[in-house]
C-alpha cells in the first residue's frame, strides 16, 4: 500500500502545479504549503480522510497475505490477470516511487526550489 501511495505522491508533486482546490488558490506549491495556514488545514483534512479510508473501506483483510491488496480498480482484466509477475512489477515500481518522493522532498528542502515549478521551466 505504501508503494501505491508513493506513486500517487510522485504524480501529485507535479499535478499540484496545475490544480489548486477551491479556496486554496494562493497556497504555495511544494513543501511550503505546510507552512501556510490554509495549506495546514488542507493537510489536516486530507489526513482525516485518509484515516477514515484506512480504518473503513480500505482496511486490511486478515484472510489475505500482507501487502496483497489485489486489483481494486479492476485494471488487471485489460492485461490478463493480476498474477505474481504483476505483483512484483507493482512492488518494484512502488519502491522506486518511494525513493522518488523522498528525493523530491529532499531537493525542495535543500535547494528551496519547488519541484512543481519544473513544468514552468520547460515552458509548459
Amino acid at each position: 500500500k505504501h508503494g501505491r501511495v508513493a506513486m500517487l505522491a510522485a504524480l501529485g508533486s507535479i499535478f499540484q502545479h496545475f490544480v489548486h482546490g477551491p479556496g486554496a488558490e494562493n497556497v504555495p506549491n511544494g513543501m511550503m504549503a505546510f507552512q501556510d495556514p490554509t495549506g495546514e488545514k488542507g493537510v489536516v483534512a486530507m489526513t482525516l480522510a485518509c484515516g477514515f479510508l484506512e480504518l473503513g473501506p480500505w482496511a486490511d483483510a486478515f484472510a489475505k497475505e500482507p501487502g496483497n491488496f489485489g486489483d481494486p480498480a479492476g485494471l488487471g482484466k485489460d492485461i490478463g490477470s493480476y498474477d505474481d509477475s504483476m505483483k512484483t512489477k507493482e512492488l518494484n515500481n512502488g519502491r522506486l516511487a518511494m525513493l522518488a518522493t523522498m528525493g523530491v522532498i529532499a531537493a525542495e528542502l535543500v535547494t528551496g526550489d519547488r519541484v512543481s515549478d519544473i513544468p514552468t521551466n520547460f515552458g509548459i
